[in-house]
């Protein structure tokens, strides 16, 4: 059985999106397909949670407009990973 792999960044830690995101249906108010937060936008992580399936970390980022949508951590980037997060474990 494979092991979750850990995460690399925290609740409450600072990222920036690499990449465009569209709204995929989950914000029924806006149009399909419609940008939502435009690459190197700034959010701050407001939950960790894992992808069942894949065993992979699932980071819920809160973006400027209120938009809190789902990351893989290869959609991310950071100045620092968690581990050298002054203050976080």
């Amino acid at each position: 059985m494979n092991e979750p792999r850990t995460p690399i960044y925290q609740w409450g830690q600072k990222v920036s999106v690499q990449a465009d995101i569209y709204n995929d249906g989950s914000y029924p108010d806006k149009e399909a397909e419609a940008l939502l937060v435009s690459a190197g936008s700034e959010g701050e992580i407001v939950q960790v949670g894992f992808h069942e399936e894949a065993k992979i970390p699932v980071y819920l980022v809160e973006f400027p407009g209120g938009y809190v949508i789902g990351c893989f951590e290869e959609e991310l980037h950071a100045e620092q990973k968690a581990g050298s997060v002054a203050g976080l474990l």
